[in-house]
């Protein structure tokens, strides 16, 4: 649940702000819809401000960089595509001050639709401005509306094509760094979205003595790679040590592993 109170105009050339005060809950939706099955989820929404209200919402298609950043494309255009499935019942709500609304957010899954797909909702408050008002922005500047989006994602109950891998551990530690710094990648060759953890795991060769730090959760979509850094203290002592990646993924699969060897003097 989040609760946008004072939203401040963005792209100005004179100072100017916009107030909004309302509720959006969930923020994150998951569908398990088997292919051919329709499902409906709820979205509600509150106003809390001291005037009627109007709402839009919308969706829309999003990809991910290898930071697993966001970006929003247009409908459909993603290979991964969830909003195209999705309707959404109204699209448009007023509410009165304090006044609740449900918006239903139905899932129609194609007979062949057994993969994960995703996608966003974005739900933002429509502005109705005279032409006096219009103009004066136009000189002004360019009002940007506050907006909550709801991330949604569809995979069947029966999909369980949970597999990632491990790969690219390597040193990254920059001099004058007060820790040693190593990348991996972590690789979803599945079909569902994998929430990791990914720790290092650091063996002495001489005295058999491990040490394990602490992990990094990361969020892998499939068919992409996430890019995990992950540290160690430099005081390790001299020697010749094992050091491992070591992810754990769940869904009762294998713990994956990456391994470089690593001398001190």
């Amino acid at each position: 649940m989040i609760r946008l109170k004072t939203i401040f105009a963005l792209l100005v050339f004179s100072a100017m702000t916009f107030a909004q005060d309302f509720e959006v809950s969930p923020v994150l939706i998951s569908f398990n819809a088997e292919p051919g099955e329709i499902q409906t989820q709820k979205i509600n929404l509150i106003n809390h401000s001291a005037r009627p209200q109007k709402y839009m919402l919308k969706l829309s298609d999003y990809e991910l960089d290898k930071d697993g950043n966001k970006k929003p494309v247009a409908l459909g255009k993603s290979p991964r595509s969830g909003a195209q499935w999705v309707t959404l019942n109204p699209s448009f709500i007023e509410l009165n001050p304090n006044q609740s609304g449900t918006v239903e957010a139905i899932i129609t899954v194609p007979k062949d639709g057994y993969g994960a797909r995703w996608g966003m909702i974005t739900v933002e408050p429509v502005e109705e401005k005279t032409a006096f008002e219009a103009d004066k922005n136009l000189v002004s500047g360019v009002l940007v509306v506050p907006r909550i989006v709801i991330l949604f994602k569809q995979s069947p109950k029966t999909n369980r094509s949970y597999k990632a891998t491990l790969s690219d551990l390597k040193e990254v530690t920059k001099k004058g760094d007060a820790l040693r710094s190593f990348e991996v990648t972590v690789n979803n060759t599945g079909d569902n979205i994998i929430d990791a953890s990914v720790h290092l795991a650091l063996a002495n060769m001489q005295t058999a003595a491990e040490e394990k730090f602490n992990p990094v959760k990361v969020t892998v979509y499939p068919d992409h790679s996430r890019v995990v850094k992950l540290q160690l203290p430099k005081s390790t002592g001299p020697g010749k040590f094992a050091l491992a990646a070591i992810m754990d993924y769940g869904h009762r699969q294998p713990l994956e592993g990456a391994q470089i060897l690593l001398e001190v003097k």
